[in-house]
């Protein structure tokens, strides 16, 4: 799982990574959310769902203490993270602001 983590967080495009649980009510708040984010971008974002349950390892990497934790890579490069829900505007107007797409 961590290679291919690292090999999508490389990407050029920006991808959004949502750290949830099962479950967690704000992360089923915050998915068909982020599916709306997904369609008003396309082909511009990258968005990767991580269960910390199924997935301690990376979400300690990254220190996620609570979820949903979104945060935005690209090239690499943590370009920003919160924890907890925001609208689809506010999670566009960030990815169009932290990345170059």
């Amino acid at each position: 799982m961590n290679s291919s983590f690292e090999n999508i967080i490389k990407s050029e495009k920006p991808v959004l990574i949502d750290f949830f649980g099962a479950w967690c009510g704000p992360c089923q708040m915050l998915a068909p959310i982020l599916k709306q984010v997904k369609d008003s971008l396309g082909e511009r974002i990258s968005i990767i769902k991580i269960d910390v349950d199924k997935n301690q390892e990376l979400a300690s990497k990254y220190q996620v203490r609570g979820v949903p934790t979104m945060i935005l890579f690209q090239n690499g490069k943590q370009l920003w993270r919160q924890s907890g829900v925001l609208t689809k505007e506010a999670i566009i107007k960030i990815i169009l602001e932290k990345s170059n797409g």
